[in-house]
């Protein structure tokens, strides 16, 4: 038995000529919440559906829940739940139906019975009869992590799974997550979101097929080597295009009410700040954030060179 959920080495997918994937490893411990990091096609979607059987590598390696991910693809899928970026239930059946249906192309023993105990542990029994087309994001996205748990996979995969929901559903759905996790579950999660990769044991980020880093957010935002300062005030913003011309500026942006410039180089930095100073208001130096970070992370990536 291993240790590890994903143990994959130098996945590469590709597409007619387009590179999707190049070389990616991941190992991930069993019990553990990662997050999923990185711009619109950058290969996370492809990289989920390769190490859980729904894709085949076009070279690389590995084993998810110490299965073969070329070998075992049929007990992988049986192993593991996956949610979708889109939801893919049926809008004409019920809540219940839908959870009925899941169950028996699972074969699953006692069927109903672990229907109830599914639409009881995520608080959908008393919208069972609903149709699920009618039903709001939130609760949709509430259908879809029941559909994929009522089997108790040891792994779930969820592919940007707030996406378009309400940030009361989404601080719902993540209390749901760690509710798994600390049931046993291991969760491997795509997100666009820095609060919810903050909420994540580890993260990998992923950059135009290939990955960039790995690790706790606390490193990898001290990793960046940035330093941040912010000033809060009526006119701050009006300094963001003079700033960002800046050398020793690598990022200038309005956050809130407040603008955040930052930098690698701290003496250009303090230079450029001390030369843009807002009427009424000073520069203070915050810790930078993870935003910060993967927008740094981002621009040392640079173009996408894969071919379109």
């Amino acid at each position: 038995m291993t240790d590890l959920a994903i143990d994959v080495r130098g996945l590469v997918k590709r597409f007619g000529k387009r590179v999707a994937v190049d070389g990616v490893d991941i190992r991930m411990p069993k019990g553990q919440v990662w997050g999923f990091l990185g711009p619109n096609g950058s290969g996370k979607t492809t990289t989920i559906r390769m190490v859980c059987g729904l894709l085949r590598p076009d070279a690389g390696e590995g084993s998810c829940l110490g299965l073969d991910i070329r070998r075992d693809v049929g007990r992988i899928r049986r192993a593991t739940g996956y949610m979708t970026q889109k939801f893919s239930f049926w809008g004409d059946l019920t809540i219940r139906e839908n959870l009925e249906f899941v169950a028996r192309l699972y074969r699953m023993p006692g069927a109903r019975a672990q229907v109830d105990r599914t639409l009881e542990s995520l608080g959908l029994t008393g919208r069972q009869r609903q149709l699920a087309g009618a039903l709001s994001g939130g609760w949709k996205q509430r259908l879809a992590l029941a559909a994929v748990t009522m089997h108790q996979p040891e792994l779930l995969l969820l592919d940007e799974p707030t996406a378009g929901v309400d940030p009361q559903a989404r601080r719902d759905f993540w209390d749901e997550i760690h509710r798994l996790s600390a049931a046993g579950l291991t969760v491997l999660v795509s997100t666009h979101y820095m609060d919810e990769a903050e909420r994540c044991d580890r993260i990998v980020y992923l950059a135009h097929g290939s990955l960039v880093t790995e690790g706790r957010v606390a490193d990898i935002i001290k990793g960046s080597g940035l330093v941040t300062f912010r000033a809060a005030g009526d006119s701050v913003r009006a300094l963001i295009p003079a700033l960002r011309a800046c050398p020793g500026v690598r990022h200038a942006a309005y956050f809130g009410a407040a603008l955040h410039v930052s930098g690698t180089d701290r003496a250009a930095l303090e230079r450029a700040i001390a030369a843009h100073r807002p009427p009424g208001a000073g520069w203070e130096e915050i810790p930078a954030s993870l935003e910060d970070a993967f927008i740094e992370l981002m621009a040392r990536a640079g173009a996408d060179k894969r071919l379109h």
